[in-house]
């Protein structure tokens, strides 16, 4: 086997929160091949499997007796046209917010709300990742996976994927599936969501009035680094936590005591809360304890002020969660995955 495995290998650079982790083995994958190269060494080594795309989902709180694989699969390409509808395919290994950007490239429409999430291809759909309206699912046309199983590879349309908020099969079973491409239905006439008052607001202020799918991506973009810090300058997930969803009653109940409550109706009856509002509410924003800290823009945002480890953001996210249920009577729920 020609596969080189990295011994004892720091995960720092590989987590989009910047905490120091050791693997005790990490592999680089380009294909399916080399996947399954891998799986046969982690096997041969007992050693379990961690799957692993760009890190920006994922909270480290100790070092791992496993093989961590990472997907640098790349690719992209248009598949079929019919009626101004194309079917993309994207490797997993690719840059998401890159993919989004060249499907606007080739004049596509459907992505342009999920621009500048962080991550990869493959990691999305496990997620489900939304942003100003639009979940994944919305494009979604199919996908396929390895199952680490059986090693039979299995292609998936969108009822398979059992796609929820922030949800998903693939989520609900770690470590069974590894997503090798991805594939979306946009369109060279897109109907744009314009649903959240900050894209509009943002648009007009421009005086754009017939906003393009570019328009769109551009104006959220601007609003994304405006209320979220840079990775690359401080440490962080992206939303730490989700927007719980309750009963009506319960959110009429908070309007009550909170007239400016921010909630969002959903087909369902239920009704959607900004975690953020009710965090900053609490005091939390801003709020820093040693390196491990909530972002002074953005409450939903937990951060690494430099070395900050995982536990300590655990347990800071476990103070904050305990208190805005003890306050509000609403549980807020991690959207990284714990290891």
């Amino acid at each position: 086997m020609s596969l080189v495995l990295q011994e004892n290998c720091s995960l720092r650079p590989y987590n989009s929160f910047g905490v120091e982790a050791r693997a005790r083995a990490l592999a680089q994958v380009h294909d399916e091949a080399e996947l399954r190269e891998a799986l046969a060494l982690g096997e041969q080594r007992q050693l379990p499997v961690l799957l692993l795309g760009g890190g920006s989902n994922l909270l480290l709180t100790q070092d791992l007796e496993r093989l961590v694989i990472r997907m640098e699969s790349r690719g992209r390409r248009l598949l079929e046209e019919h009626d101004g509808q194309v079917l993309v395919e994207a490797e997993a290994g690719e840059n998401w917010h890159e993919l989004v950007c060249w499907t606007l490239e080739q004049g596509l429409g459907g992505l342009e709300n999920l621009s500048l999430i962080p991550g990869t291809v493959g990691a999305a759909p496990v997620q489900n990742i939304g942003a100003y309206g639009v979940e994944l699912k919305d494009v979604f046309a199919g996908l396929d996976a390895l199952d680490l199983k059986s090693g039979e590879r299995v292609s998936f349309v969108s009822e398979e994927c059992d796609f929820a908020y922030r949800d998903s099969l693939f989520k609900r079973n770690p470590g069974r599936w590894a997503i090798l491409r991805v594939r979306f239905r946009l369109s060279r006439q897109p109907v744009l969501h314009l649903d959240y008052g900050p894209v509009r607001q943002r648009l007009a202020a421009e005086g754009v009035t017939e906003p393009t799918a570019g328009d769109v991506s551009r104006v959220i973009c601007a609003i994304r680094r405006e209320k979220l810090p840079d990775p690359a300058q401080l440490g962080n997930a992206g939303s730490f936590f989700e927007n719980p969803l309750v009963e009506a009653q319960q959110a009429e109940r908070l309007r009550q005591r909170y007239p400016q409550l921010v909630a969002y109706p959903q087909a369902d009856g239920r009704v959607k809360l900004a975690a953020g509002w009710l965090i900053e509410q609490a005091g939390w924003k801003g709020y820093r304890d040693g390196d491990a800290g909530v972002h002074q823009w953005q409450a939903l945002v937990l951060v690494n002020h430099g070395q900050a480890t995982g536990r300590q953001l655990l347990e800071l996210a476990r103070c904050i969660r305990n208190d805005i249920e003890e306050r509000f009577g609403v549980t807020l729920k991690i959207e990284p995955n714990v290891l």
